[in-house]
């Protein structure tokens, strides 16, 4: 006799299933909508991604303070996902500047809390919504090291652009010996394999110092309009 799936008392029925997921689109149209409204006014903005898991005495740490607070005063809206480590070090640098500290904090049974340093703080429930708004109003994207958050945050972003769903801005990796071993990997293996092409690699770019990092977006934009166009904004609305 073929085995049979064991029923699980403990599991809700279909009915009772379907009927809290229908109520769930609700919660998720609620954060973007919240999304949308709140964020529209803070262009331009920077999202910085990095790791929770930094201390207060990292050099990653302060290094990201000083990338934001210099974008900050630059006049660039900084981005973060509001939480400890490298997510709190942007706030701060931005708080520090003169332009707004964003958070899009996120509800996890573990890690994150909000940090103290956000002048805009938005709450969420799925890493799906959240994930558009980091792309949806961001001008740049710096990406500090980080673990697995940070490197799906990455790739996102890197797909949205390499597939045209998303518009070419700056995907700036800060920190050259962290992320090598990563880039010699796609260089080695992704090319020489053909599941990326030559010019993929030219989406990113690897620097060092804060100053640096932000003369790299500024250099982007000196002959382009920061804001998204009229066909970039068309194709934003499809994320």
């Amino acid at each position: 006799m073929s085995p049979k799936i064991p029923n699980h008392p403990s599991r809700l029925d279909k009915s009772e299933r379907l009927s809290q997921e229908s109520w769930k689109i609700f919660q998720i149209m609620a954060e973007f909508v919240q999304g949308y409204e709140t964020l529209a006014s803070i262009e331009p903005a920077v999202t910085i991604f990095g790791s929770a898991r930094f201390a207060p005495d990292h050099p990653h740490y302060l290094m990201t303070v000083e990338i934001a607070r210099l974008l900050s005063d630059g006049g660039f809206a900084v981005v973060s996902g509001g939480g400890p480590g490298i997510m709190e070090a942007a706030n701060k640098g931005a708080k520090e500047g003169g332009a707004p500290s964003v958070g899009l904090n996120i509800t996890l049974p573990h890690e994150q809390h909000d940090n103290p340093y956000q002048d805009i703080s938005l709450h969420f429930q799925h890493f799906f919504a959240r994930k558009v708004m980091f792309v949806k109003y961001a001008s740049a994207y710096v990406v500090m090291p980080g673990g697995f958050g940070t490197l799906d945050e990455m790739a996102e972003i890197l797909t949205l652009v390499q597939t045209g769903k998303s518009r070419r801005i700056p995907i700036i990796l800060v920190g050259t010996a962290f992320w090598s071993g990563l880039l010699n990997w796609f260089k080695q293996t992704l090319l020489t394999e053909g599941t990326i092409g030559e010019g993929d690699m030219d989406l990113m770019t690897v620097c060092d110092e804060p100053q640096t990092v932000v003369s790299t977006i500024f250099d982007f934009y000196r002959n382009r309009n920061l804001g998204a166009t009229a066909e970039e904004q068309k194709k934003l609305l499809d994320l």
